[in-house]
């Protein structure tokens, strides 16, 4: 499953965000019936015992969701002018997202430049795990609600290989297009840590709501008009452990790079595995570098190996960051923001912290560098104020009486 992208992506294979990250599938299922499809869900003990999770949810259930809307064939012909190539607006290995136009009461399709623009998924009848994707998007999306998740309007189901999805349309398109597309403008500082919190926020909702994400990256953080991050494609999403339970037991599937140790080893998952990809993501931020670059050698071509040894060291971390900065960002967030990605990144799971704890510390870094720049804005005015006003100023020393704080003459013996 992918992206909603904003009008300035093309549907093109070299600067689509798709191409950027390849998941990794572990032995998919290619059968094209699915009329009884039941998400499996299941987890397992510690003692390795499997275990279904509770309520289970069939097709006819997760459709009959009563926030999305069921959209005919016909009526999503009609808003993307019957799925036109000048449409598109995006592409990847489940198939195209097309931009098109509904009437924001009804619903119901528009003329083109009229009423409200939506981004629409349609899936390749052969995709990979498609239906399977597609049907734990609308459980998910259908039932949670978040402002930095991506909305979804509704869906379409027709005969065993058509599946279309409908969402709110992403005008900046998706955070690893501004990061790593050739000729994108460079992401100030505090546009970057805008990036990092508001895709936190949406992380840690999931976990509280006990799911685990299970494909946090840059090409499925969406940016609105203001840069705010609403995480999308939910196809992998799984229900976390519950009661006594520490993880679940799941086929291994994922994107190079960004899947923690522990989940590519042994398949087992917990939401310290979603930590760890947000610190990869955190770590893009910083250094302006893909997670696995193929243009370099080496330990360069791995960003996380690169980055390690200079994470927690005050004086090396210059050297992760990107230049497309210019230096431009405080010293002290870089280092805060470095160490927290550092935590993030560690090889025991126990010893990550939860999104929660994250999302705080990034939230006191914006709040810090609020306040330096209040401060700094209120030394610039001091600073600019006339020279015979603030000679005539008068300053007390809090606790020091005016007339003991005045100049004393010469002591007479």
């Amino acid at each position: 499953m992918g992206n909603c992208f904003g009008s300035s992506v093309k549907a093109d294979r070299r600067e689509s965000p798709y191409c950027g990250s390849s998941r990794i599938y572990a032995k998919p299922s290619h059968s094209s019936r699915f009329s009884s499809l039941i998400i499996p869900s299941s987890s397992c003990n510690d003692d390795g015992s499997s275990t279904s999770l509770p309520t289970p949810r069939t097709e006819g259930e997760l459709l009959a969701s009563p926030t999305l809307k069921a959209f005919t064939f016909n009526d999503l012909k009609t808003a993307t002018r019957n799925f036109r190539p000048d449409s598109v607006i995006g592409e990847g290995g489940f198939g195209y997202v097309y931009k098109g136009w509904i009437n924001e009461r009804t619903l119901s399709p528009s003329k083109p430049g009229s009423g409200m623009v939506v981004a629409v998924k349609k899936l390749k009848p052969d995709a990979p795990q498609g239906h399977k994707e597609w049907l734990a998007e609308v459980n998910y999306l259908g039932r949670l609600h978040h402002m930095n998740l991506v909305k979804l309007i509704g869906y379409c189901l027709k005969g065993d290989h058509i599946r279309l999805l409908v969402y709110e349309y992403m005008p900046k398109g998706s955070l690893e297009n501004h990061l790593f597309r050739r000729g994108a403008e460079p992401i100030p500082w505090r546009t970057r840590m805008k990036v990092a919190i508001s895709a936190a926020r949406g992380l840690a909702f999931l976990h509280d709501a006990q799911v685990i994400y299970r494909d946090f990256k840059a090409s499925n953080i969406l940016l609105d008009s203001e840069f705010n991050a609403k995480l999308s494609d939910f196809g992998l999403a799984k229900e976390g452990p519950t009661g006594d339970r520490t993880h679940v037991s799941t086929q291994v599937m994922g994107t190079q790079g960004y899947a923690a140790p522990e989940y590519v080893a042994t398949g087992r998952i917990t939401a310290k595995s979603d930590v760890y990809s947000f610190g990869v993501v955190l770590l893009e931020l910083l250094s302006g570098r893909p997670t696995v670059d193929k243009s370099k050698v080496g330990v360069e071509r791995n960003l996380v190996e690169w980055a390690m040894p200079y994470l927690g060291d005050r004086r090396k971390v210059f050297r992760i960051m990107d230049t497309k900065l210019e230096g431009q960002y405080p010293h002290k967030g870089a280092c805060l923001a470095a160490n927290t990605a550092l935590q993030c990144l560690n090889q025991e799971a126990k010893l990550r912290p939860m999104m929660s704890a994250v999302l705080s510390t990034l939230e006191e870094l914006e709040m810090r560098w609020k306040s330096n720049s209040t401060s700094n804005s209120a030394m610039t005015l001091t600073s600019s104020s006339s020279p015979v006003t603030s000679e005539k100023r008068k300053v007390r020393v809090p606790g020091v009486s005016p007339v003991i704080a005045r100049r004393k003459g010469p002591r007479v013996k």
